[in-house]
C-alpha cells in the first residue's frame, strides 16, 4: 500500500468525520453521515494497520474514530464501571505480570534474613553489640509480644496499615532510581533476622514465629510485590525494548502503579489481622490459619484472577482510548 496516496485519497472523508464529530448538535442527516463516515473510517483504519502497523496516519484516524464514537454512544464508562474494571481486571493483571519477580524478591529476603539471624546467633559477642543484655532480655520476654497489644485494636491496625502502605508506595514510586528497592529489602530483611536472633538467644524463637506468622505472611508478601513493581519500572527505563524510554516508563509506570491499589487493600487486610488476630489468646492453628487464608486470597487474586485478565488482553494499563496514541500526531 502507498500510504501517502491512500491518505490523500481519503483525506476529505477524514476531515468531514472530524467536522461532524466536533459539531455541537447533529440533525438526522448529519447523524446518518457521521455513522457512514465512521463505518468507512473503521474499515480504512483496519486496512492501514494491516499494511503498515502503528503509523501516524493510523493513530490520527483512530483518534478521529474515538471522538466520533462518543457522539453516538454517549459518554465514557460510569465511575462504578471504571472502578469495577480497575479492581477486577487492571489490578490483578498488573499483579500477575510481576508474579515471578515477586517470588524472586521473597527468596532474596528469606536468604538475607536467615543469614543475618545465623550470623548474629553464631558469632560470639555479636549479640552484646546490639545493646544492653538485660534490655535485650526484656525485649525478648516482654516487649516483642506486648507490642501487638499495647494499643487499641483499631488504632493499631490503622497504624501498621499506614506504615506498611507508605513503605510499599515508596518501593513503587522510587523504584525507577534502581537502588531504593534493594535498600528497603535488605534493611527489612536484616531487621527481621536481627529480631529472630535476639528471640533465639533467650529461647523464644517459637514465640517469634507464632506472633509473626498470623499477619506477617500477607504483610511481607505485599512488600515483596511492591519491591517487584519498583524493580520492573526501573527495568523499563534500562531496557525499553522497541519502545522509547519515555513510552516504556509511561506504559509500565501506569500499569504497575495499579499495583498500589491492590497493595492498599492487601496491607489493609494484614493490618486488620495484626490488630485484631495476632494479639488474641486463640489456639495458634487458628491465628496462623487466618493469616494463611488472607495470603491465599491475595495469591488467588494475583495468580488466578490476574491470569484470566492477562489472557483476556489486560495489562494493567489504561484502556487504549484513555491512554492515547503512542505516536504523537496532529489533529
Amino acid at each position: 500500500m502507498d500510504l501517502d496516496a491512500y491518505s490523500s485519497a481519503h483525506a476529505a472523508e477524514w476531515e468531514r468525520l472530524r467536522e461532524l464529530a466536533r459539531q455541537r448538535s447533529l440533525d438526522g442527516r448529519d447523524a446518518d453521515e457521521l455513522i457512514e463516515h465512521y463505518q468507512a473510517g473503521a474499515t480504512q483504519l483496519s486496512a492501514i494497520t494491516t499494511a503498515a502497523g502503528a503509523v501516524p496516519a493510523s493513530e490520527r484516524l483512530s483518534l478521529l474514530l474515538s471522538r466520533a464514537r462518543l457522539r453516538f454512544t454517549g459518554a465514557g464508562a460510569e465511575p462504578l464501571a471504571q472502578l469495577s474494571r480497575y479492581a477486577t481486571r487492571e489490578v490483578p493483571a498488573a499483579l500477575y505480570r510481576i508474579r515471578y519477580l515477586t517470588l524472586a524478591v521473597a527468596a532474596v529476603f528469606a536468604i538475607i534474613a536467615t543469614a543475618t539471624a545465623v550470623w548474629i546467633g553464631t558469632t560470639p559477642g555479636l549479640i552484646a553489640s546490639l545493646g544492653d543484655y538485660e534490655m535485650l532480655r526484656r525485649y525478648a520476654e516482654q516487649e516483642f509480644v506486648n507490642y501487638y497489644s499495647e494499643s487499641p485494636e483499631a488504632a493499631f491496625a490503622g497504624q501498621v496499615w499506614v506504615n506498611n502502605a507508605f513503605i510499599a508506595a515508596q518501593c513503587v514510586a522510587f523504584g525507577i532510581v534502581g537502588f531504593w528497592v534493594p535498600i528497603v529489602v535488605v534493611q527489612n530483611a536484616q531487621a527481621v533476622g536481627q529480631s529472630a536472633a535476639i528471640m533465639a538467644e533467650f529461647g523464644r524463637l517459637d514465640v517469634f514465629f507464632l506472633n509473626i506468622l498470623p499477619h506477617g505472611q500477607l504483610e511481607l508478601y505485599c512488600i515483596f510485590v511492591a519491591a517487584a513493581a519498583g524493580l520492573m519500572i526501573f527495568w523499563a527505563w534500562v531496557a525499553p525494548g522497541s519502545r522509547t524510554r519515555l513510552q516504556a516508563l509511561a506504559e509500565d509506570g501506569r500499569a504497575l502503579f495499579a499495583v498500589i491499589g491492590g497493595l492498599v487493600v492487601g496491607l489493609g487486610v494484614s493490618g486488620l489481622v495484626e490488630g485484631f488476630v495476632t494479639r488474641q489468646d486463640w489456639p495458634d492453628v487458628i491465628r496462623i490459619g487466618i493469616g494463611t487464608l488472607a495470603l491465599a486470597w491475595f495469591l488467588w487474586v494475583q495468580w488466578i484472577v490476574g491470569g484470566r485478565a492477562r489472557r483476556a488482553g489486560e495489562t494493567g494499563d489504561l484502556d487504549p482510548i484513555s491512554r492515547g496514541a503512542r505516536v504523537v500526531v496532529g489533529d
